[in-house]
């Protein structure tokens, strides 16, 4: 899918070297924070100089793609927001995306997940060996997603095997708790699972507009049950604006949903989203994400070539150190950056 941007920049047969460089000033001029700006061109050169640009200029090249024989790099204007969890230890937090289908078809999904998307699932075997070796790694939290994780009729064993390795956490809409799926529920261990619920709002409205009418209703009473046998809960609610953000903080303080068992986040501008917090490698800490297809950068671009590390996930250790040396380059250009203009 074709990313939109704000600004569309056809260089024609301009390079940084002629040209192209004024033009691109005097739109980011025209430009606020967090805007996207398309440059399209035949010049295959551009695109090294427009990376060199971005990391000079604090900027972000965002997107890369290839039509009719010429080459459409997106950029976002500014810096993305601060990541607020900076100081965890790569690889300290491993995400498994179990699967991609999902009972939802939520129109800001990052992985594109929905009733129609292949499953791709990681499946029992693996999850088992990557959790086996996780725990050898010192990885102190795992999080198992999709998809919607309770599709699967191993989700038991799977989620078993995790916290027997260490505290895992569950992402689920919450609504596929009853009959044997509830049984598989209460057959997990209560001090090493933690369910984390999405709802995006206090009230229906906005959130069955994203997730599908009813959705809401569903989602609190999986909440009221989940409580009931004894989980954990987390509430996670994806929102737009800072006013929806502080609207479901107080919602979260009412129901008495404690700082520790709330997550509030933007929506990302990947996979089906159409809108949101443009987001590059660069901007991302590094927390390592497994799917069928391979090891990731980040849940958040789990299907995305530009967040895939290694196709390779065996052995473990070796596709942490893939992740770690890839990060060490990017720290290596920051720290460039903060030299480069050395006066003394």
């Amino acid at each position: 899918m074709r990313m939109k941007a704000d600004i569309e920049l056809d260089a024609g047969a301009r390079t940084f070297a002629a040209g192209l460089l004024p033009e691109l000033i005097a739109a980011l001029r025209r430009s606020r924070p967090g805007d996207l700006l398309a440059i399209i061109s035949g010049e295959a050169s551009v695109g090294a100089d427009l990376e060199a640009w971005c990391r000079f200029t604090r900027n972000t090249l965002i997107d890369t793609s290839v039509e009719a024989d010429r080459t459409r790099w997106v950029i976002r204007y500014g810096e993305a927001p601060a990541n607020a969890d900076t100081d965890r230890p790569v690889g300290s937090r491993l995400w498994l995306y179990t699967n991609f289908d999902c009972n939802l078809r939520c129109d800001y999904c990052c992985v594109r997940s929905s009733p129609k998307a292949p499953r791709r699932a990681l499946g029992l075997a693996r999850v088992e060996r990557i959790a086996s070796e996780a725990a050898e790694l010192g990885v102190s939290e795992i999080f198992v997603t999709g998809g919607e994780p309770f599709l699967l009729a191993d989700i038991g064993e799977i989620l078993a095997a995790c916290a027997d390795a260490a505290p895992t956490t569950v992402l689920t809409n919450g609504m596929l708790f009853a009959g044997r799926r509830l049984e598989t529920l209460r057959s997990l261990p209560k001090n090493r699972v933690t369910l984390q619920i999405s709802l995006d709002s206090p009230t229906p409205e906005r959130h069955d507009r994203h997730r599908g009418k009813g959705s809401w209703a569903r989602a609190w009473k999986g909440i009221e049950r989940a409580r009931a046998e004894g989980f954990r809960v987390r509430l996670a609610a994806t929102v737009v604006s800072d006013d929806e953000a502080e609207e479901f903080r107080r919602f979260l303080d009412a129901q008495h949903f404690g700082e520790e068992n709330r997550v509030i986040r933007r929506v990302a501008l990947r996979g089906s989203a159409t809108e949101g917090v443009a987001l590059a490698r660069a901007d991302l800490v590094p927390e390592i994400t497994i799917t069928a297809e391979g090891v990731y950068w980040h849940p958040v671009g789990a299907e995305d070539a530009d967040l895939l590390v290694t196709p390779e996930i065996f052995p473990l250790a070796e596709s942490f150190a893939a992740v770690a040396r890839a990060f060490e380059r990017e720290s290596e250009h920051r720290r460039r950056l903060a030299t480069i203009f050395n006066c003394a």
